[in-house]
């Protein structure tokens, strides 16, 4: 007499594997989305948070190489604030008052733009006559008028904005501090909420996550730099306005892989193009074209590939989900994140934590200070 089935054994293997994997996916991805749904509801923290860790992966070790030398911990924490702020404040004025000073060259290259145009339009092969140009300039301010209301609206959401960034702005310099003063302590205490056969794993895992941040950021510091550099002395050279302050958005922009610094280099384009003409704007795009192609094929293989290996796939897809979730604060956070999650799970999930740790550091170079699980807290 054949003895039944259970309900398991009237399943194939495959299946049954299928669905545990399933609903373990399904758990996963729960947890994800509850988790990306507590980040956007506490974006106001999450993002000066997320920033502060940022600079503090750039100008940590600097007040470790303070600390090692004997300067007490809190004097290396604010010398370098204070010099970091005292050059970021330099190079803005520097830049706001070349901005102010090559504004009326723009205006009137524009103006005589402008004024060609109109010549063309009527003169050219279109033939069209003045007053159907003075229609065209008439409706466009008609528009605005009508519109005014809703740029009105526009103005105070915008100055809404304004507070919203001065608080995160306080937030990121106070996060700053006790990141630079304390941070490694932080995270020794929050590695104590997991349990105590795992806590040493999590503990290295963090540590290599951020290894690899701040060599991302030293790597993209650098490649920004350069593009800069590169951008900015050649429009200076064609003798195209407001050089300096595009290549300040050059600069700003290349922290944003792949399309940060193209989409910058674009408005320089068009910058060229108003002030000087097609040929000149074919000339700078050309130039942006070929700081690229010395960014693809040299300074990241040569700078960032020693940093972090990320395929570039991975790149892409997560500048275009963080630029969904949270605009441009997303796609500037996301690659840092991902390069972080890289060097952390590799950790997390090997046999042996500290041998991988050491495999990635001996990669990368001694970034950081090898005794990271504790900081003195003052001298």
């Amino acid at each position: 007499m054949a003895v039944p089935a259970t309900d398991d054994e009237s399943v194939t293997p495959i299946v049954r594997k299928a669905a545990a994997w399933a609903w373990r996916l399904l758990v996963l991805f729960a947890a994800l989305l509850v988790t990306l749904w507590v980040a956007e509801k506490l974006l106001v923290l999450v993002v000066p948070v997320a920033l502060a860790t940022m600079l503090a992966a750039l100008l940590l070790p600097l007040v470790d190489w303070l600390d090692r030398r004997g300067a007490p911990r809190g004097g290396a924490v604010a010398l370098v604030l204070l010099g970091s702020f005292a050059i970021l404040g330099g190079l803005l004025s520097f830049v706001v008052s070349q901005f102010v000073s090559g504004l009326p060259q723009l205006v009137n290259e524009v103006t005589r733009s402008i004024d060609s145009a109109r010549a063309w339009l009527v003169e050219g092969p279109l033939h069209l006559s003045r007053e159907q140009i003075d229609n065209f300039g008439n409706s466009a301010i008609e528009a605005v008028r009508d519109n005014q209301e809703r740029l009105t609206s526009g103005a105070l959401s915008t100055a809404a904005t304004v507070t919203e960034i001065v608080t995160g702005a306080l937030l990121v310099f106070f996060t700053l501090i006790f990141l630079l003063h304390g941070g490694r302590n932080i995270w020794a205490f929050v590695a104590k909420v997991f349990p105590g056969d795992v806590r040493h794993r999590v503990s290295d895992a963090g540590r290599a996550g951020f290894h690899s941040l701040i060599g991302y950021i030293r790597a993209t510091f650098v490649v920004a730099l350069v593009d800069a550099i590169g951008i900015g002395t050649g429009l200076a050279i064609m003798g195209i306005p407001l050089a300096l302050p595009l290549a300040s958005l050059v600069f700003l922009g290349a922290f944003i892989p792949l399309v940060g610094a193209v989409l910058t280099g674009f408005l320089a384009v068009v910058v060229a193009l108003l002030a000087k003409g097609v040929v000149y704007a074919m000339i700078t795009l050309g130039l942006i074209i070929a700081v690229q192609q010395l960014e693809a094929h040299v300074l990241q293989p040569l700078v960032m590939g020693r940093a972090v290996s990320i395929h570039p796939l991975a790149v892409v897809l997560g500048i275009a989900g963080g630029a969904v979730l949270a605009g441009i604060v997303g796609a500037l956070l996301a690659v840092p994140l991902i390069a972080f999650l890289n060097s952390a799970i590799r950790v997390l999930l090997a046999q042996d934590p500290a041998a991988e740790e050491a495999r990635q550091e001996a990669d990368d170079g001694p970034i950081v200070d090898s005794e990271p699980d504790q900081v003195p807290e003052s001298r």
